[in-house]
């Protein structure tokens, strides 16, 4: 195993298991299919276990997408009040920056791809979509909230998955979220969310009005001997794709883009009654900007040095 794979499965915090996540009992999720506890408990789910493999399946798709939001679809099973994430692909879908819907061909597509795993003795079923967010946090727009309540109500159990392709390249650390909706009938409750993320202005209103129609559930990633090989293969193309990208471009311009949003944000608490917790937001967003800025320039340092030895 590469020392990059190994700086990669620890700033991830991936655990290595036993192969026991890799194996499907049909009997035991008709069981759990026909119980739905999720029914009678909004909160029956409360985290997602997500395998190194299709974590890394999930950023190169999201990270080729560049600007444009990419979607995709993840294949697992239900353990317990978890949801376990086996694997991924991507959905052929077209997206923009601001929005990505599956059209016909993507839903024939996902048809299509799951004849094709049982006739190959693949067993597990679609337990979630993801998409991506470039640059902008992982959260539920409006419309994604809409796609997954239906998502829920017609195919649960079902998770949705947020990742931030340009944050995670920023950081070094995968930027990702885990959610599920509540019902319709739902009773909103007061207050605002319970987790701070660093959302750009011009998307606060949208995060603002959509974040109590969902919760946010916890987020492990795991390997094994099973995906060891398929982990290790994988793993040299993403370096190929990262050597080559135009990281640092990419990078400049989202802590540019970070520092303008900043600046944004004071220029509003100048004019407008705030808080110093609002104060205290805008602080903890610039101290995060600047650990991005300093992984960058070390990231480009390091990218330098590898080329000009080789």
């Amino acid at each position: 195993m590469s020392a990059s794979l190994d700086a990669f499965i620890a700033e991830n915090n991936i655990q290595t298991i036993g192969d026991g996540h890799f194996t499907f009992d049909a009997e035991e999720h008709q069981r759990v299919i026909q119980s739905q506890p999720w029914k009678d408990d909004v909160h029956y789910f409360k985290s997602t276990k997500i395998s190194a493999l299709a974590l890394l399946k999930m950023v190169m798709h999201a990270q080729s997408g560049g600007n444009i939001e990419v979607m995709g679809l993840m294949v697992g099973k239900t353990d317990g009040n978890s949801i376990i994430v086996m694997d991924v692909f991507a959905l052929p879908v077209e997206g923009t920056e601001t929005r990505v819907n599956a059209n016909l061909a993507a839903y024939e597509y996902m048809v299509n791809f799951q004849s094709s795993a049982r006739e190959v003795g693949r067993e597990e079923n679609v337990v979630g979509w993801y998409h991506s967010h470039p640059g902008y946090g992982c959260w539920l727009s409006g419309i994604d909230v809409t796609t997954q309540m239906n998502n829920q109500k017609y195919q649960d159990p079902f998770i949705a998955i947020v990742v931030d392709p340009i944050r995670t390249l920023s950081s070094g650390k995968v930027d990702l979220g885990a959610f599920r909706t509540y019902s319709e009938n739902h009773k909103i409750t007061e207050g605002g969310p319970s987790r701070y993320q660093s959302i750009p202005l011009h998307k606060i209103e949208d995060f603002g009005v959509h974040c109590k129609h969902y919760y946010p559930l916890d987020v492990s990633y795991f390997r094994s001997s099973f995906d060891e090989k398929l982990l290790n293969s994988l793993w040299k193309q993403y370096r190929i794709n990262a050597l080559s990208s135009n990281v640092d471009s990419s990078n400049q311009n989202y802590i540019s883009n970070q520092v303008k949003d900043m600046s944004c944000k004071l220029t509003k608490c100048q004019q407008m009654p705030t808080t110093r917790d609002d104060c205290a937001k805008i602080s903890t967003d610039g101290t995060k900007t600047a650990i991005e800025a300093l992984s960058g320039v070390m990231t480009a340092m390091l990218k330098q040095k590898v080329f000009k030895s080789s």
